[in-house]
């Protein structure tokens, strides 16, 4: 048995997603880029790269992760770029996005006869959070003006619109979709391709794949460009654990448990946009609050139900830590950062990556 903490990717549900967008690649024409800010193991590269077309990325680190170890074909789109790191990006890209037509126009000599493309952003969302709302005021998250992008089409042979964000809703999808259309579908006509980014929670149970597949088709057609999509999430939604082992018990008004963990330093997204974590099962008569090992008060995993009282040594299995979880590890404390390892289809774990002291010295100096 592996020492706690460590990330567990489980290739089973990974396939289980895999599969819906190979279904949904082959019935609409869109291809799938996996989406590296949300997940960016690529110790499973090689099984996913059967499955989709390609990566895109938000930085040069990113687009070359995704040109030497994913494959296919690879997108690059950065907030900005800076003057000394233009070159290596085009040098790793399939496409390079620009965030506005002034990077465009800075970058418009080094980047000719690459394909390039401009991110567009639509004015509508479905984020929940203001930090994560691309559309929120003041957004500095790709150009809005439709004049103002008419005049650099010439230089371009595509979009990026992002503005979903784990969207589930299918119909809510398609009326952000028909408002792209009646805003900028005359701009997007004159494209070669159209990327529709990610947040499309289209692996989700339910969701109904055949109207999607079918609206990006007939998008796709009516438009005569070649779409894509760009999940993250959707691509590795329930395929990854946080392995974790109770250190110490207390009661402090509630039953307390401290485990080897920080979700500080490990699933840091709870902290940004104060979830609970998600264990399963989460039944029982004794209710516990799980705590991180951290100095930070707040550390909190949150709290669930067990049938037998936690005692140290209990082994706990936190869910959904993929997506915008591994990505964002950190050296918090000095927490030993969670190994990683992968449950093979057979059955069968082995250890990718370990952890230690070096590694925490080295990220330092």
């Amino acid at each position: 048995m592996l020492q706690t903490p460590y990330y567990l990717i489980d290739k089973a549900p990974l396939r289980a997603n895999m599969e819906k967008i190979a279904w949904l690649r082959e019935a609409s024409g869109a291809k799938s880029l996996l989406a590296l800010k949300c997940f960016a193991s690529w110790s499973v590269f090689d099984f996913m790269a059967q499955y989709m077309d390609g990566t895109t990325s938000s930085s040069l680190f990113e687009v070359r992760l995704g040109a030497e170890k994913f494959g296919g074909e690879t997108h690059a789109y950065s907030v900005a770029y800076a003057d000394h790191e233009i070159d290596e990006v085009l040098g790793h890209a399939d496409k390079i996005i620009f965030n506005t037509i002034g990077q465009l126009d800075r970058f418009d000599s080094p980047s000719a006869g690459h394909v390039r493309g401009l991110r567009v952003n639509p004015g509508v969302s479905t984020s929940d959070f203001d930090l994560a709302d691309p559309s929120r005021p003041f957004s500095r998250l790709g150009e809005h003006d439709p004049e103002s992008i008419a005049t650099v089409t010439d230089k371009i042979s595509g979009f990026m619109f992002h503005n979903n964000c784990e969207n589930a809703d299918f119909d809510r999808f398609e009326r952000m979709l028909g408002h792209i259309e009646q805003r900028f579908g005359h701009l997007v006509r004159r494209m070669e391709w159209i990327s529709l980014g990610g947040g499309i929670h289209f692996t989700g149970d339910g969701y109904p794949l055949d109207r999607l597949a079918e609206r990006l088709k007939r998008f796709a057609g009516e438009n005569e460009v070649q779409v894509y999509l760009e999940p993250g999430e959707a691509a590795i939604t329930n395929s990854a654990t946080l392995e974790v082992s109770v250190l110490d018990t207390l009661f402090n008004g509630k039953r307390l448990a401290i485990v080897d963990s920080s979700t500080e330093a490990h699933m840091l997204d709870l902290l940004i946009y104060r979830q609970s974590a998600r264990m399963l099962p989460n039944d029982g008569p004794h209710e516990w609050m799980i705590c991180g090992k951290s100095c930070l008060a707040g550390d909190i995993f949150g709290e669930f139900r067990f049938p037998e009282p936690l005692k140290p040594g209990d082994r706990l299995s936190i869910r959904d830590a993929a997506g915008y979880t591994m990505v964002k590890k950190n050296w918090f404390n000095g927490v030993k950062m969670p190994a990683i390892a992968v449950r093979e289809l057979d059955g069968t774990v082995r250890l990718v990556r370990d952890f230690g002291y070096e590694d925490f010295a080295a990220a330092l100096s």
